[in-house]
């Protein structure tokens, strides 16, 4: 496996799988459509109420300035002193609305009148505030003054400050207005928290909306999840119950007629097969009786070959030929049919392997072509009748199509028995490979018909596998390798396995 595989299977699961579920997704897209709206709104609604509260503070405070200078600076004696314009400052200042005013006069060029001269003198004013107050415009209809009021947001040490100032008249003085937004600034972090904390309570009622929402959507999906899993199980009586007329009870009834459909489907290939089962199984026993006569007749006719005209023994030695290899078929074809009924059964015996394996090579004659490495004392608990059988058709299989020697290799692990049959031949076809327990499969198509029916392997597949065991296929270093693999003690029938459940 590449590390690209393994990083997707690591991501597949744990909390990469969660992340991933629909449902974390649906609160997670409520969420943030939730977040984007709130913050939104509240963003909108702080800008709003920022302005209209500077506006207000700020245009109250800049009136209020212009009114109360108008008034007292008329007041003010020609070529006021610095101590008279310190006077009118504090005059000015007086208003009730909180705000320092600074005041400095052309005839008083060293002089900066101050309501608050610790805290507020002419170098606090920007610079670009001054020159602009400082600057005369021409008098026209349009506008009847010279100088104008102008004001600057300002911050000072830190704290928030609107700064106003204008000039009376051309000889008068100047002055300019400090006023405090600490208040506004309070009064706005306070409503910006107050947004925040709504905007964090929208957040937390979408995700309860989507997590209710998320219920009512995914549970009728849950539930045609586990049907589905149930339907992929063999249990085609599974059904949905249809309750609504929404897209997810259309769903359900979909889901119920393929269900309906898959079920009549399967029944009707059950029985087609269980048919065509028992047509096996009855030819095979049919042909048994006349196979055995004929049997019978081939052996004696084999007998008296050598006794035979020339120009006939060649016909009565393909018949004899013939006949052995249809028996051999049909016992095959009723072995066959015993696996695909489940009634084949083991009849288990603690045996030694390698005495197994050296009766099925003596009873077959093949000691002079296959070297055995197995070790004695290797013992288990099998059927010895059936395992004779995948014995003796891996080993023949071996000597016919990869030729001989022919070694067999017995090894014993801790819970486990492997069996390594291996020729000396040119191997398996790569294409072939994945198809040499198949039934009936042949590699060389044009081979003749009396080199096997193709059910050798497939049968000796079957007898290993109801041991509990497999076979695998391969290409050793030279020649074909098959690979049997058996537990010591085979795994209990289906029926005893039940029985010990229900206990």
């Amino acid at each position: 496996m590449t590390d690209h595989q393994t990083t997707t299977r690591r991501f597949s699961s744990g909390p990469w799988r969660r992340l991933r579920s629909l449902r974390v997704r649906l609160i997670a897209v409520f969420a943030a459509v939730a977040l984007l709206t709130a913050v939104s709104a509240s963003g909108i609604a702080y800008w709003l109420n920022r302005d209209a509260v500077l506006k207000r503070a700020q245009d109250t405070a800049l009136n209020d300035f212009r009114v109360s200078l108008s008034r007292n600076v008329s007041e003010l004696p020609l070529n006021a002193t610095c101590a008279e314009l310190a006077q009118l400052a504090s005059t000015v200042a007086s208003s009730g609305l909180s705000y320092e005013v600074v005041i400095t006069d052309a005839a008083h060029p060293d002089c900066t009148a101050s309501s608050d001269p610790s805290r507020y003198t002419l170098a606090n004013v920007p610079a670009k505030l001054q020159d602009i107050v400082a600057k005369q415009r021409d008098v026209t209809e349009s506008n009847p003054y010279a100088y104008h009021l102008y004001w600057q947001r300002q911050n000072l040490e830190g704290r928030p400050y609107v700064i106003g100032g204008t000039k009376v008249v051309p000889t008068g003085p100047t002055a300019y207005m400090f006023k405090s937004l600490e208040n506004e600034r309070a009064d706005l972090n306070t409503l910006g928290w107050s947004l925040a904390i709504a905007t964090l309570l929208a957040l937390i009622g979408s995700a309860l909306l989507a997590q209710a929402a998320s219920a009512t959507v995914l549970r009728p999906v849950k539930r045609l999840g586990d049907a589905a899993r149930r339907l992929g199980e063999g249990h085609l009586d599974t059904r949905l119950e249809v309750d609504g007329s929404d897209e997810l009870a259309d769903l359900a009834r979909t889901f119920n007629r393929t269900a309906e459909s898959l079920h009549e489907q399967v029944e009707e290939l059950s029985a087609r097969e269980a048919q065509s089962r028992r047509f096996v199984a009855d030819m095979s026993h049919e042909l048994r009786t006349p196979l055995t006569a004929m049997t019978a007749v081939t052996d004696i006719l084999e007998d008296e070959a050598e006794s035979l005209d020339p120009m006939i023994e060649p016909a009565v030695r393909l018949v004899v030929s013939e006949t052995r290899r249809l028996s051999d078929l049909v016992e095959n074809l009723m072995e066959v049919t015993r696996f695909d009924a489940g009634t084949a059964k083991l009849v288990a015996d603690e045996v030694d392997i390698a005495d197994l394996i050296m009766s099925c090579i003596d009873g077959r004659a093949w000691y002079d072509a296959v070297e055995l490495d197995a070790p004695r004392g290797v013992r288990a608990v099998v059927d010895p009748r059936r395992l004779d059988v995948v014995f003796a058709n891996l080993i023949g299989n071996a000597l016919k199509h990869g030729g001989s020697p022919v070694r067999v290799k017995v090894r014993e692990s801790e819970d486990a028995i492997t069996v390594e049959v291996s020729d000396s031949g040119p191997g398996i076809p790569e294409d072939v490979l994945p198809h040499v327990f198949d039934r009936f499969y042949k590699a060389d198509k044009g081979r003749a018909r009396s080199e096997g029916s193709g059910l050798g392997l497939s049968i000796a597949m079957a007898n290993a596998q109801i041991h509990g065991g497999t076979i695998t296929a391969a290409n050793g270093e030279v020649g074909a390798v098959f690979t049997l693999t058996l537990p010591l003690t085979p795994p209990p029938p289906p029926a005893a396995a039940s029985e010990e459940s229900a206990q």
